[in-house]
């Protein structure tokens, strides 16, 4: 299927925006978080993950890495990272000692815990910013509303 050039320009703009928009967010969240919290998005982000988990249930380190949409090689950095901090623990599968699971200790989920309030507010004052320009108003709508779907 071909495109109209206009289209496709004007998608290439609305995609350029929602790429501009996703950054302006994830600077300020991350300049909070790590001013607050010590923490970064990614951090963050794979804490979120990783204590999203059901008991006894426990994530490959090729889903944690889609989840929070880095390569493996850097989200078994990060997990190291984190797992230096005491925020996280290893721990080896019992029926397959092959396995390898990451589960967030007491330590992470109270930093989690803290964290939470600051990357809301955050990621709220950004949005509410955002809103006020004309670029950026219908994006912010259209995430506002995926949960009254």
């Amino acid at each position: 299927m071909t495109t109209a050039p206009e289209t496709a320009t004007a998608l290439a703009q609305r995609w350029c925006a929602l790429s501009v928009l996703h950054e302006r967010i994830a600077d300020r969240v991350e300049r909070r978080l790590e001013a607050e919290h010590d923490l970064s998005v990614r951090e963050y982000s794979l804490l979120t993950v990783l204590g999203r988990q059901e008991d006894g249930r426990h994530m490959q380190m090729r889903e944690v890495a889609d989840a929070i949409v880095l390569s493996q090689s850097a989200t078994t950095r990060l997990v190291t990272r984190l797992e230096d901090r005491g925020l996280l623990a290893r721990t080896i599968c019992k029926s397959d000692r092959r396995g390898i699971y990451t589960d967030v200790t007491e330590a992470g989920h109270r930093l989690f815990a803290e964290a939470t309030p600051t990357h809301d507010r955050a990621l709220h004052e950004a949005l509410d910013e955002a809103r006020a320009l004309p670029e950026f108003r219908p994006l912010v709508e259209a995430l506002e509303s995926i949960g009254d779907r």
